[in-house]
């Protein structure tokens, strides 16, 4: 039997919308301003969505970039998988919208959601499937956030931006220039299933007049929870993940986290000791794009991307994921055009 292929990010694009939110225009309905968002997230502007657009817009766009940026068409693409919590309804699911959009006409298409860490479960999932098929997988994690905001609740109204990052996983060549997908690690803790959350909308809390009253249909997070969580558990898996692969932080090049809160990933850093490594960061300017922060931040660095690359991401569920990328055959940024 033959051994499977190698697998590896083949190229990245990213798209945010046009419209620039600053912190006092997010702030204004809970009365909170640029000092008060900015000493506590990093977080000077974050981009909202238009009204006519919907989660599959941001995600087409930044697909049709990442198909141009690794010279792949539509035609040929095995599998669409778009990460996301926002999804623009309850069903058919996103990536469908995104498929028929693309006239990717060869492809299945499905949603994954584990909130914000969801774009890590749908590389492993883009893995699995690339290596046991031989297909190429266009992954998008995209999220519009904007559209789940209570305006009025300041632990949340000032963090989420909307956008979408889209990958290119398939199997590589020795000579191609790409990120190999060395590993995976995925967990979700249940224990801690109430941090986050929207209550209202689904089968258990269907829309009524009472749960829209309520507030229902907002996102919610216990704030100095989450913090808890990630502080704690976070850093803990990332160490057993590095000892598992014979890795100490030191050899780790750069690191691409969700980007959740510009303060508390500033206090992952530092516990997790990364001074060796280059930590990129793309919350100043987009905030939090749930799903769509890990793949974002990851096309903002790729021209400078070598060596080893972890990907660290959390969010509802709680749920947690580690990827080790390997840059290969050179900078990464060699790969296509990248713009």
């Amino acid at each position: 039997m033959p051994l499977p292929p190698t697998v590896g990010i083949l190229g990245t694009a990213a798209f945010v919308p046009p419209r620039v939110v600053t912190n006092n225009q997010a702030g204004a309905s809970a009365g909170i301003d640029d000092a008060w968002i900015f000493a506590r997230t990093a977080i000077r502007t974050r981009r909202w969505a238009g009204p006519e657009q919907a989660t599959s817009d941001l995600a087409v766009q930044a697909a049709e970039q990442a198909l141009a940026n690794t010279a792949i068409n539509a035609g040929q693409l095995g599998a669409i998988i778009v990460s996301t919590s926002t999804p623009d309804q309850p069903q058919p699911p996103t990536a469908a919208f995104v498929q028929n959009a693309l006239h990717a006409n060869s492809a299945y298409a499905f949603d994954t959601n584990a909130v914000c860490s969801g774009f890590l479960f749908a590389i492993n999932t883009a893995h699995a499937l690339a290596q046991r098929d031989s297909i190429h997988v266009l992954v998008s994690g995209a999220d519009v956030y904007s559209r789940i905001l209570d305006p009025t609740d300041r632990k949340t109204v000032c963090l989420f931006g909307d956008g979408a990052g889209a990958v290119v996983v398939g199997p590589t060549t020795a000579s191609s220039r790409h990120l190999r997908i060395v590993d995976t690690e995925l967990h979700t803790f249940t224990q801690h299933i109430n941090l986050i959350g929207v209550p209202g909308g689904g089968s258990r809390q269907h829309l009524t007049t009472a749960t829209l009253d309520a507030g229902q249909h907002y996102f919610h997070m216990d704030g100095r929870g989450v913090r808890d969580f990630v502080t704690t558990t976070v850093p803990e898996q990332v160490r057993k993940f590095l000892a598992r692969h014979h890795l100490a932080v030191e050899d780790i090049d750069h690191v691409v986290m969700h980007q959740a809160n510009g303060r508390m990933l500033d206090e992952i850093y530092s516990l997790l000791d990364l001074r060796n490594a280059t930590c990129h960061q793309t919350i100043d300017r987009f905030g939090n794009t749930g799903s769509a922060s890990i793949p974002i931040t990851l096309h903002h660095a790729y021209p400078e991307l070598h060596g080893n690359i972890l990907c660290i991401g959390f969010g509802g569920g709680m749920a947690a994921g580690i990827t080790l990328l390997a840059a290969a055959s050179g900078s990464a940024g060699d790969v296509g055009a990248h713009k």
